[in-house]
């Protein structure tokens, strides 16, 4: 099974402005439940970052960071970790553990197609044995 018969489109993913303050961020977060949002290329030939809550706690209480100060930019990971659409479901996996990562972009040819996450694969994992 590849990578793009797993994911999650980019139709459904939330994405932010790397300019937009972290609360903005949060505020889309909290808007769509959701545990991250992607990080817009800044540019063409730029790279695409992801945002996570864990991201924002490092910000905040590790470096006592202000919300309102802090760009997304600041914080994303970016470039984010990403893998082809048509990577086997199993390497990306792999990487996801040996990463100790839960969400990698799914980007082709320098363009977002959507997002894998651990939760995506265990649904699968789940549906198989039924």
């Amino acid at each position: 099974m590849l990578v793009k018969d797993v994911m999650t489109p980019k139709e459904k993913l939330i994405s932010v402005n790397p300019i937009a303050t972290v609360r903005e961020a949060m505020k889309l977060m909290r808007t769509h439940s959701v545990r991250s949002v992607i990080v817009d290329k800044a540019q063409e030939d730029g790279a695409y970052g992801l945002v996570t809550f864990k991201n924002i706690l490092q910000s905040i209480v590790a470096e006592d960071g202000d919300i309102d100060l802090l760009n997304v930019y600041d914080i994303a990971a970016i470039p984010a970790l990403s893998v082809s659409s048509q990577l086997n479901v199993k390497y990306a996996a792999k990487m996801m553990v040996n990463s100790s990562i839960k969400r990698l972009l799914v980007i082709d040819n320098n363009e977002l197609l959507g997002i894998l996450t651990m939760t995506d694969i265990i649904e699968i994992l789940m549906d198989s044995v039924e």
